[in-house]
């Protein structure tokens, strides 16, 4: 099962894709975030299978855990965690959220 969301991170300072970083799907309510769905990027660095294949409207939030990541390997980091919020739509789109990361900067975008 491929889900609506899915995710691919990038260790731009390594060179390679991000094995073993854990992420969180979460939706945001009327007070909280809510867990939805936990995975871990495989060998390539991909989650495929974050969350349903369809999700409703709203705002959500793919959280990573890129200090355990980077405490792995023995490099120092400045971010313990990385939280990407993004708005879905109604229209049943493929949202694919990827992370190019590194021990001290990261940036996103809206994949396909």
């Amino acid at each position: 099962m491929t889900s609506q969301i899915t995710t691919h991170v990038l260790d731009t300072a390594a060179g390679r894709p991000a094995q073993g970083v854990h992420a969180s799907l979460q939706v945001l309510g009327e007070l909280d975030w809510r867990e939805l769905a936990v995975g871990v990027t495989d060998s390539d660095g991909r989650i495929t299978n974050l969350g349903p294949e369809r999700l409703q409207g709203g705002t959500y939030r793919i959280e990573f855990a890129t200090g355990p990541y980077f405490e792995g390997s023995g490099t120092p980091s400045f971010f313990p965690s990385v939280a990407l919020t993004f708005v879905v739509a109604e229209t049943g789109e493929h949202y694919h959220v990827p992370l190019l990361l590194s021990p001290f900067a990261y940036s996103t975008y809206r994949g396909s």
